[in-house]
């Protein structure tokens, strides 16, 4: 199981240069990967660049990138440019973001995710690995002149239509606040839509919220990144199974994220993610294994532990 480090996830409260703490301390405890997020806060492709030059040696992916507001071309330039500048390889994430963003923050129009998901997985393919001296985009008289930037292509997926995608295209798929029983579902249709593709398997990462030995604090940070997902299809029914049904109920009612908090029991941040104490923690992580993970992105809670230290210290290598 290969662990690394989501520096900065979704959007909270947390201070604005908390991901760099984060970045930083990953670097420091050598785990071979940091992935940087996109917001309304932070460019994935900024933040990754000084995240680099902060840190020594550990390997960058930017994203998930919202695909419904950066052509392919856009996002292979900023990879190539982080990478030019950090001087490693830096891999590309690709994601469809929710309506809330893409029309909420950027005011596009969030028009076939799953089409343009594809489209774009389809062209950055070859535009990461062009050569300079190469046409920047087939066709044109203007060539490349940075290096490819060296890294992995992901696509964040959960339907049908982007585990397709993520199956002919991707080097990886990534899931995001997934339970282990999501996680050999997800498995199971990724390999079958792989062999349908021709292709062998992308490896299967997920982003999990982790907490070891969390203070109160702590677990509410971690309760709020799950209550965004109560609602959505594929999760709500694994929150129910679980017993939250009165949480997912109040979170259809149209509560806010600080109302849904208060409902949620404490045992549920450790429905979708890695939260408890050490022991506890490494069991769970067993389990996700067992499950088919080859990969789980740390998505340390940072309230209560600066940087995610506590957490990040526990986890680490060796």
């Amino acid at each position: 199981m290969d662990i690394s480090v989501v520096a900065v996830g979704r959007e909270d409260d947390s201070p604005i240069d908390e991901p760099l703490r984060v970045g930083v301390l990953a670097d420091r405890l050598g785990y071979p990967e940091v992935w940087v997020g996109e917001g309304p806060t932070w460019d994935s492709f900024v933040l990754a660049t000084a995240i680099g030059q902060a840190t020594g040696q550990v390997a960058l992916t930017a994203g998930p990138v919202p695909v419904n507001v950066r052509d392919p071309y856009t996002i292979a330039r900023g990879a190539a440019g982080t990478a030019a500048v950090v001087g490693r390889p830096v891999g590309v994430a690709l994601g469809t973001s929710s309506k809330r963003v893409v029309e909420g923050v950027h005011e596009r129009p969030r028009a076939r995710p799953a089409a343009t998901m594809e489209e774009s997985a389809a062209a950055l393919r070859g535009l990461l690995h062009a050569t300079p001296g190469e046409p920047v985009v087939p066709g044109s008289p203007f060539r490349r002149r940075l290096p490819p930037p060296g890294g992995a292509l992901t696509v964040a997926a959960f339907g049908d239509r982007a585990i397709a995608t993520a199956a002919a295209h991707a080097d990886r798929m990534l899931l995001d606040v997934v339970s282990p029983e999501q996680v050999r579902d997800l498995r199971a249709r990724l390999l079958a839509a792989a062999d349908k593709a021709g292709r062998t398997p992308p490896t299967l990462a997920a982003w999990l919220p982790a907490a070891v030995d969390p203070e109160p604090e702590t677990l509410d940070q971690v309760l709020g990144s799950i209550a965004g997902y109560l609602t959505v299809a594929g999760y709500r029914e694994v929150f129910v199974e679980a017993g939250l049904g009165a949480a997912v109920e109040l979170a259809e009612s149209g509560a806010d994220r600080e109302t849904l908090v208060r409902a949620l029991p404490r045992e549920a941040a450790s429905a979708v993610g890695l939260v408890g104490g050490l022991d506890t923690v490494r069991a769970r992580i067993e389990v996700y294994a067992e499950a088919g993970l080859d990969e789980i992105a740390l998505v340390p809670a940072t309230a209560g532990d600066p940087g995610g230290e506590r957490t990040l210290t526990a986890l680490g290598p060796g």
